[in-house]
């Protein structure tokens, strides 16, 4: 059927091709295409779910897959965690549970003041409300987990049982319902049937990367995520106001999700634009973001508020002195410090500067970005820290630009992963402290495209597979250091294996119906990096680096995985480009041409 997507299996003829592929964006949401008849699965994760293509409802099906997913997120949390025994500062495993320590034994003005030399509170408002939830019902179970003071460092393998348990817990209400509502829509709108769909959730919920660092290494990265799978969702359905509410709720939870403020932003603008100006719909989305943010920062303003009256001093160290504030030092000429609602003033420049932390320069430690590779050739910290914010904001601005304006001015539902996988990309590559783990914001939207059209096919399984499989590996050198090498490669080739990816398969390679030499530069590029990647752990595991260069197999990461990324980020702006139909309708005939000689 013209536009929708082929199973992951070997068709039993040779389809007819379809026009030029504008069809595509001429599909409505309705009844998903039919199976068409097949012969064999053509990769492992499709062969596990072949039982199933016969299913008439994917209710029949789902709790099955949200039973696998658990069994191997729960089996990945058996290993250890980010600062097991490591002391003197443990880890983000005692970050995460010291934020449950302060904001269940400290008042709420305290909470972003308190010892910010032992994990200070520096995530936004939600983040603290969560971790007070935690809190709160982890000290039912044994207060002494989150004593003030005297639980630093604990490594109760009770307690790790329950922080685990959040985690998973906190997935299983945000995060899934987010994906599995997701690919349900995002599918149906791309016309590709509900067993394939089940497929390409099995891969979404699998991700090696997201299991990694949430369920092994510990954080909560997949509730920020969740909320932004919901924007996306809400969008998919036309619940633009809705999606203004997840969005400001990601925001809230982690400030990661500014990495999507561009494309949510452009969406919804362009919504309100195109076909025709929308005033009322626009009026809305202003309203209900600015009600969010009200609402996600009014706990916070009314503890302080509270706490001062009942004579609580958020900065008891400093017995009743008010120092300049971190941020704004010039509000001070405006504001009386004993005036009633300075406490407040205080408290949101205070949580605005832990978040946003400027003052710890353009990177902390080494990370597979434009910036960390630069700096191998020439040593960046020589120039002012102003320079350095600026150069990054400009570099960020010229990646981020050509995608979000295509989304404004082509604001199309099936355009959404591509363009948010794009904008994180280039957020990735060129803004200011980013972090090894953050290589998940590019790629969880670049996932998405295996649940859209031709998604489990070669060419796109291939990109995504890649992506993933090169976000891992830049990460290794962080699980290394907390001794997760086991659950690392366990998880990845266990991924590559289900989808036939390498290094376990090639089958996602050449396919009939594409232009031959774009199968043979894709294998060329993905089967380089490949055997880099191959021949730098042969490296690292045998050879030790010159004592002159501690750091050579970290550089070599940081340089490979920058270049593979950058590519990433082209090939999703590539064909953001295509499918948005912004070029030439003679330029794209003449390419369809080309690829069928």
């Amino acid at each position: 059927m013209a536009g929708s997507s082929p199973s992951p299996h070997k068709p039993r003829r040779k389809a007819k091709r379809a026009g030029n592929g504008t069809e595509l964006f001429q599909i409505n949401e309705g009844t998903p295409a039919p199976e068409p008849q097949v012969r064999s699965p053509s990769f492992p994760l499709a062969a596990f779910l072949w039982p199933a293509r016969g299913s008439v409802s994917q209710w029949e099906i789902l709790p099955l897959i949200l039973m696998a997913v658990g069994l191997f997120r729960w089996a990945a949390g058996l290993w250890g965690y980010s600062g097991f025994q490591k002391p003197p500062m443990f880890g983000d495993y005692e970050a995460q549970r010291h934020w449950m320590e302060i904001t269940t034994q400290l008042p709420v003005s305290q909470w972003y003041f308190h010892d910010l030399e032992w994990w200070g509170l520096d995530y936004p408002p939600l983040t603290a409300y969560h971790s007070w939830l935690c809190g709160k019902i982890g000290s039912l179970i044994d207060p002494a987990w989150f004593a003030l003071y005297t639980s630093r460092g604990l490594h109760d393998p009770a307690l790790k049982i329950f922080m685990r348990g959040t985690v998973v817990v906190s997935e299983y209400l945000i995060y899934i319902p987010a994906a599995v509502v997701f690919v349900r829509r995002f599918s149906r709108l791309a016309g590709v049937s509900s067993w394939t769909a089940s497929v390409a959730l099995v891969a979404i919920l699998m991700q090696p990367a997201t299991i990694l660092v949430d369920h092994v290494h510990f954080q909560y990265n997949t509730v920020m995520l969740g909320f932004v799978l919901a924007t996306m969702s809400s969008m998919l359905a036309g619940r633009y106001m809705w999606s203004a509410v997840y969005f400001v709720a990601a925001l809230g939870f982690k400030q990661m999700a500014l990495y999507y403020a561009f494309p949510v932003f452009a969406y919804l603008l362009g919504s309100c634009l195109v076909p025709r100006i929308n005033v009322p719909r626009l009026v809305g989305i202003a309203l209900v973001t600015a009600v969010s943010f009200a609402i996600l920062i009014a706990p916070l303003v009314l503890g302080t508020l509270s706490d001062v009256k009942r004579g609580i001093d958020p900065r008891p160290d400093l017995k009743g002195a008010r120092p300049p504030l971190p941020l704004f030092q010039g509000l001070t000429d405006y504001i009386a410090t004993d005036a009633f609602y300075y406490p407040v003033v205080e408290q949101l420049v205070q949580m605005i500067h832990r978040v946003f932390p400027f003052a710890r320069g353009l990177f902390e430690d080494k990370v597979a970005n434009f910036w960390c590779a630069l700096n191998v050739v020439f040593k960046l910290k020589q120039y002012p820290s102003e320079l350095l914010q600026r150069g990054a904001l400009l570099t960020t601005l010229a990646a981020i630009t050509p995608p979000n304006l295509i989304l404004l001015f082509r604001p199309r539902k099936l355009l959404l992963p591509l363009a948010f996988a794009t904008t994180a990309w280039g957020f990735f590559l060129f803004s200011y402290q980013v972090h090894e783990k953050s290589v998940l914001l590019p790629s969880m939207p670049m996932t998405l495209l295996l649940a859209g059209s031709k998604g489990l096919g070669k060419d796109t399984r291939a990109w995504v597979g890649f992506a993933n499989i090169l976000g891992c590996w830049t990460m290794f050198p962080l699980l290394q250091r907390v001794d997760l090498k086991v659950p690392y490669t366990v998880l990845t080739l266990l991924w590559a294996y289900l989808l036939g990816l390498p290094p376990t398969s090639l089958s996602a390679y050449f396919q009939e119906g594409s232009s031959l030499w774009s199968q043979w530069a894709t294998a060329f590029i993905h089967g380089s990096f490949y055997l880099a990647m191959a021949l730098w752990h042969v490296l690292e595991l045998f050879l030790q680096p010159p004592p002159d260069k501690p750091d050579l197999w970290v550089v070599a990461n940081v340089g490979i995985g920058a270049v593979g990324f950058a590519i990433c980020y082209l090939w999703c702006l590539g064909r953001l480009v295509v499918e948005s139909e912004i070029l030439p309708r003679s330029w794209v005939a003449r390419k369809g041409k080309a690829k069928k000689q």
